[in-house]
């Protein structure tokens, strides 16, 4: 199997984001690209194809491309952005992604961010956020499920997203901030909690051959380690400030 990540350049204009849970502090653009470039080189290191859509200055956000879509095995659901300034984005992503899957969309006045979307094999938790509504969810579980997938809606606290909160970093196991998710939703998932200092960090990437994570976490990537688990750390400390994550930066695409 080989993997497509589409990613996405990052716009000039990326300081006037979108943000909701972080202040606002300067942005530096040369050196956000620069991390960018990384998160790249760190994905093709884990055996992913880089297709990149060029970086487009009306949308700041663009480069959190894992809102625009959800990425499944039979079909990519293109969403509605729960914020307005984001949803022009979403023609570039769809005319990419269909190249690879037939699409379907959520459509208006429902709102999903891909962000909010946590697959776990045929269930996806939905978290219920200022960005996706019980329209949004209830949408997406009517065009999943004739592929056999379950929705599960998910009640997440003081995070941007699910995925700020909880991401899948084994073949059994969940790095969670207690925090901001109950981890109770989860049973049978073995579960790893961030570092207390670094209720950011629980947002991470698997893929086949290790996790990305960002290395301004080093507490948390020691607890991963000890379970385990390959790490491999990329700066995102920019990214941060525009309230984006690692799994934010990419559509992961199964090929094969």
């Amino acid at each position: 199997m080989t993997r497509v990540a589409i990613t996405r350049g990052i716009s000039a204009t990326i300081n006037d984001c979108e943000l909701t849970h972080v202040p606002r502090t300067p942005i530096g653009v040369a050196l956000a690209r620069e991390q960018h470039a990384a998160y790249e080189s760190a994905l093709a290191s884990l055996g992913c194809e880089i297709r990149r859509i060029p970086a487009d200055d009306r949308y700041p956000d663009a480069v959190f491309i894992e809102d625009t879509a959800i990425v499944l095995d039979e079909i990519a659901v293109i969403t509605r952005p729960g914020a307005e300034s984001r949803r022009g984005e979403l023609d570039a992503v769809a005319a990419v992604l269909g190249e690879y899957r037939p699409l379907a969309r959520i459509e208006a006045p429902a709102t999903i961010d891909g962000g909010d979307v946590l697959q776990l094999d045929d269930v996806l938790y939905v978290g219920r956020t200022l960005r996706t509504t019980d329209e949004g969810i209830a949408q997406l579980r009517e065009l999943i499920a004739p592929d056999g997938y379950r929705v599960v809606a998910v009640d997440v606290d003081g995070c941007l997203h699910l995925k700020s909160a909880v991401t899948r970093v084994g073949a059994d196991a969940l790095l969670i901030n207690r925090r901001w998710l109950s981890p109770s939703v989860f049973d049978g998932w073995r579960i790893i909690n961030v570092d207390d200092a670094e209720p950011a960090a629980a947002n991470a990437l698997l893929l086949e051959q290790g996790v990305i994570v960002p290395e301004e976490f080093p507490r948390t990537r020691r607890k991963l380690e000890a379970e385990g688990i390959e790490v491999i750390a990329v700066p995102a400390g920019e990214l941060a400030k525009a309230e984006g994550g690692v799994t934010c930066c990419s559509l992961i695409v199964k090929q094969g």
